[in-house]
């Protein structure tokens, strides 16, 4: 017998019993399109999480006052970080670094919507926005100028425009009061990445930016917190972090304590749990597949005991073992692979179909979870396929013509 034949006698024989081949085959099915789907979700967060991570500032350092060492010496207002620091910084790293930036924080009552709420004030310079990777919405940032002049010129946040008049553009050139003092808004911006308010920019989205030069008039104590650095490449992003804690602790009396950190770690700690994730996931994935395959080689076995009396037919006319093993893998190969590439296809489908109603988020097709689902349908298909195969081939054919 060819090859040829014996495979169309296989799909012969798999047609004769269709509802059966396919429940056979739909294990494996659900276990591919699973394998592609966990992979494919599994990639998407990661990437998502890292981006986003990306966007809030992979090159960016930050650093504030975190307590004494020696408790008996408490704490001082020279123990903060200050503005001088900050040129300091900018100073000592030179072109080592895109820009430095300082954050000072107040809080003010403003009457909205008739109600007086606690606002967050935040006071910086003109580097912030490019540090800090803010989005202008109408008007202008705080420059140069407006910071050396100690301007009382304000950007609110887009949720605190809106609030108090009704839209962005709306706000631009309205006046404020803060303490008592007038400020003109020059403009409205976002946070490009939402930090769900672990910045200073507050979880409420509702603050006012100011000249920190003004904000240091009424700021009973001058407290940078924090201070951002920004990088010019990754790869500098550790040991300047070390750079910086070593000028902010030679510029302060002993036993200050300062917080300097990055978000590499985050990053790092990120891809690995997305990671350990996916492995986990593709496994009890494989273990569906497994499952899949036990119930192929369940089934064909009992293909071979109900066939028993065909298989000592074909013998007696002289078909040789070799054939009728091979027509009985071939059958189980075919119920194994078509389910698998029809898993493969659901599983590829349903991401494309996905990104035709979002653009917010890009969803990859892994090439290599396509190869191992596909791998491991052919792997199913002949070892769980190849002992019903050898039962059948090891069949006496006089016993099989008896069999009744």
């Amino acid at each position: 017998m060819s090859h040829y034949e014996a495979m169309r006698a296989s799909f012969e024989a798999l047609r004769a019993n269709k509802f059966r081949a396919f429940l056979t085959g739909l294990g494996l099915v659900i276990g591919n399109a699973s394998v592609i789907l966990v992979v494919t979700i599994s990639i998407t967060s990661r990437d998502y999480i890292v981006n986003q991570i990306q966007r809030l500032g992979s090159n960016l350092i930050y650093a504030q006052y975190d307590g004494g060492n020696n408790p008996a010496m408490g704490t001082s207002d020279a123990d903060y970080i200050k503005i001088a620091d900050v040129d300091a910084v900018r100073a000592q790293l030179g072109s080592r670094i895109v820009a430095a930036t300082g954050v000072m924080n107040n809080f003010d009552q403003m009457i909205i919507e008739g109600r007086e709420e606690d606002i967050g004030i935040i006071g910086a310079d003109k580097y912030y926005p490019q540090v800090r990777n803010v989005a202008l919405l109408a008007g202008r940032f705080v420059d140069g100028s407006d910071v050396d002049r100690s301007e009382r010129v304000a950007l609110l946040t887009e949720r605190l425009a809106k609030r108090l008049f009704g839209g962005q553009a709306q706000a631009v050139g309205k006046i404020i009061k803060l303490h008592g003092l007038q400020f003109t808004i020059i403009g409205t911006f976002k946070e490009k990445t939402e930090s769900f308010g672990l910045s200073e920019l507050s979880g409420s989205g509702e603050n006012v930016l100011i000249p920190i030069t003004e904000l240091r008039r009424f700021a009973p104590i001058e407290r940078i917190d924090p201070l951002y650095v920004e990088t010019r490449t990754p790869a500098t992003v550790v040991p300047l972090t070390q750079a910086v804690k070593q000028i902010l602790l030679s510029r302060h009396r002993p036993g200050a304590k300062y917080l300097v950190d990055n978000l590499a770690a985050i990053m790092d700690t990120a891809r690995s749990v997305a990671d350990a994730l996916t492995v986990v996931l593709v496994l009890v994935s494989t273990i569906a597949l497994i499952i899949s395959g036990i119930g192929i080689m369940n089934i064909m076995l009992v293909t071979v005991t109900e066939r028993t009396r065909e298989i000592g037919l074909r013998m007696a006319v002289g078909a040789a073992r070799r054939d009728v093993l091979e027509q009985f893998l071939a059958e189980a190969m075919m119920i194994s692979v078509g389910g698998g590439v029809a898993g493969i296809a659901i599983g590829v489908a349903i991401p494309l179909s996905v990104q035709y109603f979002t653009d917010v988020v890009q969803i990859p097709i892994s090439i290599l979870a396509i190869g191992i689902a596909f791998g491991v349908s052919l792997a199913v298909g002949l070892i769980f396929g190849l002992l019903p195969a050898n039962k059948a081939a090891r069949l006496n054919p006089i016993d099989a013509l008896r069999y009744e």
